[in-house]
């Protein structure tokens, strides 16, 4: 009984019962990683057959290469060319691709044990760290926006509310508006338990004049590679 570290081939000859072997368990690591990925990603249908069939065209392709490194290096260039020839994509979507491509890499090679151990482990710790929020945002963490006249001396002025209200705030940004006749004052800040918005807001307004407040959820930032 072969180890799941050895190959299946065990000579130079290639068998039809070898090739429907390391194409079912190419196929099957496909599926298992696109249905891992499908629970708590949104991605198109093509993107989910793609991760379904690229590992079987990877072992194809590196059945037919049987260990001619020329043959190898010329592969490796043209499945280069595809990064440049897409849309940039999510990490979690590149990392994807590059397992399933990993995938059929193993099953091409031989390696079904190996194969079906990687999907298996890194899709499941890939779903584990995506289910727990990894590196996540504090959900209490706020972008608060504030106008303020060109006359007015805003450094400091609202550390008296803002200490009341949050836990912690920090000024990001500053910029000029309405051809320099206002401020606008970005502050990212961590939201106290039970903090009334509007009494905050209200005492922010008697401060800047009444003009524009806003305070919003952080915009997620692209995590393209």
């Amino acid at each position: 009984m072969l180890s799941i570290f050895e190959t299946i081939f065990t000579t130079t000859q290639l068998t039809g019962e070898q090739l429907l072997i390391a194409s079912l368990t190419s196929i099957l690591c496909g599926l298992f990683v696109a249905f891992i990925y499908r629970i708590n990603n949104q991605c198109s249908k093509s993107f989910l057959i793609s991760l379904v069939v690229l590992p079987a065209i990877v072992q194809i392709v590196i059945m037919m290469v049987n260990g001619n490194i020329g043959a190898g290096v010329a592969v490796a260039g043209a499945f280069s060319l595809v990064r440049f020839r897409s849309a940039a994509g999510k990490g979690q979507e590149i990392s994807a691709i590059f397992l399933v491509m990993a995938v059929g890499l193993a099953t091409g090679m031989g390696y079904i044990g190996m194969a079906v151990l990687a999907a298996v482990c890194i899709s499941v710790i890939m779903l584990i760290l995506t289910v727990a929020d990894f590196s996540s945002m504090k959900k209490e963490e706020r972008i608060l926006k504030i106008q303020v006249p060109e006359n007015l001396d805003f450094e400091g002025k609202f550390d008296e509310i803002l200490s009341k209200y949050l836990i912690s705030y920090e000024l990001e940004e500053v910029k000029t508006a309405n051809m320099g006749s206002l401020y606008k004052l970005r502050y990212r800040v961590l939201l106290s338990k039970g903090t009334s918005v509007k009494e905050m807001v209200d005492e922010l307004r008697t401060k800047n004049g009444n003009l524009e407040i806003a305070l919003q959820r952080p915009i997620s930032q692209s995590d393209e590679l």
